[in-house]
């Protein structure tokens, strides 16, 4: 018997840490970690202890006989790494931290953001000797694009949190949430009372299309749109039409598939999520029968990871649907597939698919149409979106082991009255640091911040998560970042660094307080959430999510009277 690892993996690397054998790759320590969309578990040399299954907190390994059919593409997967990625002998030490035995009582360091790579900063902080971290979060809720990015339906990978609530018990850790840097504290005023600031706001704008029509009502960012439907305070006021039977998504990454799915969906296999319950109201009213996907370059480039892809196939009452000329080999496709360099999962990618594309209809109510080598041209209509213009594409070698989609003359008009694009998140700027605009990162040299005109470092200023590289990898992936910048850190500060703090706690506490009144602590949180928790038991569901910022405010308060 082997184990296998599925959908829900999440790239935390906590399995390899466990694992007595060496067979789960990649491993933090190896090149293709940060890159890849899923771990491995090697089958010839899995003993079947079953160490990774007791410590991977998304329950995302399983032992090969208890596979499901939808499941067992994993098989595959898995093995198909070790084919392309054959192991060494030695396997280095990803473990390693320079100040791990110091003392660094007297070290502070802020946080701002409260996402999963602030959490892992976190933790990799109060695991040593000495630090205090204190992490500000403008929301009252903290955890990121987990609570408001993961779609509702995947509640084993949002369970990632669970590993988080350690740190309320940290007497070196202190959340403070409904606090925005730039409002209700400055930068500078962080740096004058910390040795250290950790930025890890991750990257929430939406990328544009730049064609006519784009501004049209019924054109949206899908970042929007998973906003509404998870319930961020910010985006619940928002509405979607969905009168509509087709709705056309641009862009085939993860996030893109996740919509087509939550609007493709059966509402009743909702109703145990924690969608956020307008949504799922709007969503009972849908009439939405067919979602088409598409995407500018070729399958072998698709956004999206072979785990999406393969739950997507498994929706009850959809017809997958992909055109064979679309996904067929052809001597470009061939070249990308025979590189050394190609990840192994790409291979899988285009084989799933070109399957796909030979399965026969179903004749299901429902239809999700993938299509590829394809790129928006325009968005027609009066007063709202009533149809796209896309042009088909080819792919042609740029000379740098890559490709470039070409526009042909070939083009056609697909009618549709709701267009969501999905072409990328963006970071924001943030008030006291240089920004990239064009790459929607603050700039930094493996975390530590630059100035952009100089290219020096500013002391003690640092970001990890999005910010930091992009939009990028899995929830799991900035745990690896993380620990790359507490490195940096650390080296900073045993180098003696970072400076001397001019101000201490109980000031910088009483100036925010006098300028946001309004904050909760992480017991405050653990409040809310045992609230929005009690609710959803009562329902059948998940939990009920509080949307509005009062009501969470007041749901803390009620239990803590």
């Amino acid at each position: 018997m082997t184990y296998v690892i599925t959908q829900p993996c999440c790239n935390d690397a906590s399995c390899v840490a466990v694992c007595p054998v060496d067979c789960i790759h990649p491993t933090p320590a190896e090149a293709p970690f940060m890159r890849t969309e899923m771990l491995h578990i090697d089958p010839e040399a899995c003993i079947d202890c079953g160490a990774c299954v007791e410590v991977c907190p998304v329950l995302a390994i399983k032992p090969d006989y208890e596979l499901e059919a939808e499941d067992e593409p994993y098989l595959e997967l898995n093995a198909d790494y070790f084919r392309v990625h054959p192991m060494d002998d030695a396997i280095p030490d990803f473990r390693s931290n320079p100040a791990r035995g110091e003392d660094l009582s007297g070290l502070r360091v802020a946080i701002v953001g409260s996402g999963p790579s602030a959490l892992y900063a976190a933790m990799g902080l109060v695991d040593l000797r000495g630090p205090r971290v204190r992490m500000y979060e403008r929301l009252y809720t903290p955890y990121g694009l987990v609570r408001f990015g993961v779609a509702p339906d995947h509640q084993t990978t949002k369970a990632v949190t669970s590993q988080f609530a350690s740190l309320e018990r940290s007497a070196a850790f202190e959340l403070t949430l409904g606090v925005e840097v730039g409002v209700h504290v400055s930068h500078e005023e962080l740096m004058a009372h910390h040795h250290a600031v950790i930025y890890a706001v991750g990257a929430s704008a939406d990328r544009t299309l730049g064609i006519a029509g784009e501004d049209l009502p019924g054109s949206h960012a899908a970042t929007e749109f998973v906003a509404w439907y998870n319930g961020h305070p910010e985006h619940t006021h928002r509405t979607f039409d969905l009168s509509g039977e087709r709705a056309v998504i641009i862009g085939n990454g993860n996030v893109a598939l996740d919509v087509a799915r939550i609007l493709l969906l059966d509402p009743a296999e909702l109703t145990a999520s924690d969608i956020a319950p307008h949504a799922l109201e709007a969503l009972r009213d849908s009439n939405i029968r067919e979602v088409v996907v598409i995407g500018r370059r070729g399958i072998a480039q698709a956004g999206y990871t072979n785990p999406e892809m393969i739950a997507l196939c498994g929706l009850p009452g959809v017809d997958v649907v992909i055109d064979g000329d679309e996904v067929k080999s052809d001597e470009v496709m061939q070249s990308i597939l025979d590189d050394p360099d190609t990840e192994s999962s790409v291979g899988f990618k285009v084989r799933f698919g070109q399957e796909v594309a030979g399965r026969a209809s179903s004749g299901n109510p429902k239809r999700l149409v993938l299509r590829y080598l394809q790129s928006p041209t325009r968005i027609n209509g009066a007063d709202r979106v009533a149809s796209i213009d896309i042009v088909r594409n080819r792919l042609e070698p740029d000379g740098h082991g890559s490709c470039t989609a070409v526009a042909t003359a070939d083009s056609e008009t697909i009618d549709t009255s709701l267009v969501l694009r999905s072409v990328g998140y963006s970071g924001t700027a943030q008030p006291g640091l240089p920004f990239d605009a064009d790459l929607g990162i603050v700039p930094n040299v493996d975390g530590r911040v630059v100035d952009p005109a100089t290219g020096e470092v500013l002391p003690g200023v640092y970001v990890t998560g999005w910010i930091k590289r992009g939009p990028s990898g899995v929830i799991g992936t900035n745990k690896k970042c993380a620990e790359d910048t507490l490195g940096l850190l650390m080296q900073d500060h045993l180098a003696g660094g970072l400076g001397v703090v001019e101000g201490d706690a109980a000031e910088l506490a009483a100036l925010i307080a006098q300028r946001q009144p309004e904050t909760l602590d992480f017991a405050d949180w653990t409040r809310v959430d045992r609230a929005e928790r009690d609710a959803g038991r009562a329902l059948g569901r998940a939990r009920v999510k509080f949307v509005d910022p009062q009501a969470m405010l007041d749901a803390a308060r009620a239990e803590s009277l």
